[in-house]
């Protein structure tokens, strides 16, 4: 047995350290009139945080499950039912064709830059040729982490690197409720995910790499490839089980595998080649399915020019609004052809090796 490895993890805060930390949620003067109500919330808090109280709801996981008594999360069940719902509905060959449209920048004009990002506007143009083609459109604008009140996508803890049987299908690391890790918003994208016939990123780039909202949310995506549909079978978070797990031979179930995707991503003086090969190659790792060398897109837009007038470049660049396009028609031939049986996947059969 393999023995996780302990030593880095500090020890929990002290009381008055906790208090701090709690108290600058409600720093501005507006709240001086709820002080006392304040203090007996930050002490069930405190102790919330002491008894490590991460699911406070919790229900027998029954039969269905390896270990039908353990105190299953009963907030991680209703994300699992939705997803095995919305998967069902994915594979109903009467259900209409899916794509999901993901903005993966992080600018938007409800928040500090007080202008739209270039990337949703080229949203909206995919948008417009797969409603055209008779296609419903899911669209997860990924911005509203700078701008809306308490949405969050916390970031992956990194489960799958003790043992693959430890990162579950859907993510159950959130909501942690003892230390206040909730709003996570992963549970409604891992639905968005499952739902669709294919995806198209929209991106732009920040600083060589994608965005920090698109990049959390691909982390968090990682339960995706290879993640435990079964908490039960882990007790939780119990790492010497899951590592007992995988070595028994864990299969690593690609869940999203089969979908069709696009890319759009665009910069503005360099880096978009490294960013477009990272997420094709993301992509087809999980079992994805690029639809064909039209649907991967990096272009520049107003390479070297001012970013004060880069709307107007784009206004101007009709062969790249007309690039953006082709990534949406492409991506809707291939849904097509997907579903009827006639996408091309010579490779489908073959048993991988090294099925990590």
């Amino acid at each position: 047995m393999t023995q996780p490895r302990k030593g880095q993890a500090p020890e929990k805060v002290d009381q008055t350290e906790f208090h701090l930390r709690f108290m600058r949620s409600f720093a501005d003067p507006a709240f001086n009139q709820a002080q006392d109500a304040l203090a007996q919330i930050a002490q069930i808090a405190w102790e919330n945080y002491t008894a490590s109280r991460k699911a406070p709801f919790t229900e027998k996981a029954g039969p269905a499950y390896a270990d039908p008594d353990y105190d299953l999360s009963s907030e991680w069940r209703e994300a699992s039912e939705r997803l095995k719902k919305a998967d069902a509905w994915q594979k109903n060959p009467l259900s209409p064709s899916r794509v999901l449209l993901i903005c993966g920048a992080a600018r938007n004009d409800g928040s500090c830059p007080g202008e739209m990002s270039k990337t949703f506007r080229m949203m909206q143009m995919a948008r417009s040729v797969l409603e055209e083609a008779r296609m419903e459109v899911d669209i997860l604008d990924l911005s509203l982490l700078t701008s809306d009140y308490g949405r969050q996508i916390h970031p992956c803890k990194g489960c799958a690197s003790t043992a693959m049987p430890l990162c579950h299908w859907p993510c159950s690391c959130y909501p942690n409720h003892g230390l206040n890790q909730v709003n996570d918003w992963m549970a409604d994208i891992y639905e968005k995910w499952t739902a669709a016939h294919a995806v198209i990123i929209l991106t732009p780039v920040y600083w060589y790499q994608t965005p920090s909202v698109l990049k959390l949310m691909i982390d968090r995506l990682v339960c995706a490839d290879g993640g435990n549909p079964d908490p039960t079978s882990t007790s939780g978070k119990n790492a010497e089980k899951a590592k007992t797990l995988e070595l028994a031979d864990w299969p690593y179930p690609k869940h999203l595998a089969g979908r069709a995707y696009g890319l759009v991503v665009h910069g503005d003086v360099a880096g978009i080649e490294g960013v477009r090969r990272s997420l094709s190659d993301w992509l087809d790792w999980m079992g994805l399915i690029a639809a064909g060398q039209k649907a991967k897109l990096d272009r520049f837009i107003g390479y070297y020019e001012s970013y004060a007038e880069s709307h107007e470049v784009l206004d101007r660049d009709q062969a790249m609004q007309d690039e953006v396009r082709n990534v949406a028609r492409a991506v809707a031939e291939s849904v097509a052809q997907l579903r009827r049986g006639q996408l091309s996947q010579p490779d489908a059969a073959l048993a991988s090796p090294r099925p990590k």
